[in-house]
């Protein structure tokens, strides 16, 4: 019974996971907002590259020459190098998608990413947060500022991803509560101040 708790639940962390939702999440706007441009895959496919591709062979190549123990980088102290790189690869993407013409909304989710990711390595420096659950509630308020209050529903999936990461030993009850409020809070506002200018 213990084990399959405990396949459960890392099952729930690997499918609400950033790979996972944010990617998701940015085809669902690029298809519903943008998809009568004849760019809007060229823009999904940078904001993928971004968000999967990139940070999955970055994080497989770490684990493979031993930088990080695990393809979670349960350890604090291992996070800070993937976190700057990845720093570098949303800004890029950032760059790139201004070269492609992308709606602003678009591109800022690059640029917010690699803001919002220097936030986390700050953080990092001293407090493990779960960057598990601040991305599923920045893609959240990302849902939120695209379809509206309905998209709000989906912070159901934040109490039983927050079981699965304490459950698993990854995070304490606090880093996952601090990770939820902050991911949706600084995107959320970032965006607005963004589509105000």
């Amino acid at each position: 019974m213990q084990l399959d708790t405990r396949r459960f639940a890392s099952l729930v962390s690997w499918i609400i996971s950033p790979v996972v939702v944010a990617p998701a999440v940015y085809l669902l706007i690029v298809l519903y907002r943008y998809s009568a441009t004849s760019s809007h895959l060229d823009w999904f496919l940078v904001l993928f590259l971004s968000a999967t591709i990139v940070p999955m062979f970055l994080i497989y190549g770490l684990k493979k020459i031993g930088r990080v123990s695990d393809y979670n980088i349960t350890f604090r102290e291992q996070r800070f190098l993937p976190l700057l790189v990845l720093v570098g690869v949303n800004l890029v993407g950032y760059e790139l998608m201004k070269q492609l013409d992308a709606p602003r909304f678009l591109s800022a989710i690059l640029l917010f990413n690699a803001v919002n990711t220097v936030f986390i390595l700050l953080v990092t420096l001293q407090w493990k947060i779960s960057i598990h659950l601040f991305s599923l509630t920045s893609s959240i308020a990302l849902l939120v500022l695209s379809f509206g209050l309905p998209a709000l529903v989906l912070l159901c999936f934040v109490p039983l991803l927050m079981w699965s990461r304490i459950y698993l030993k990854a995070h304490n009850f606090m880093q996952t509560l601090v990770g939820s409020i902050i991911g949706f809070l600084l995107m959320y506002g970032e965006f607005k101040w963004w589509l105000a200018l």
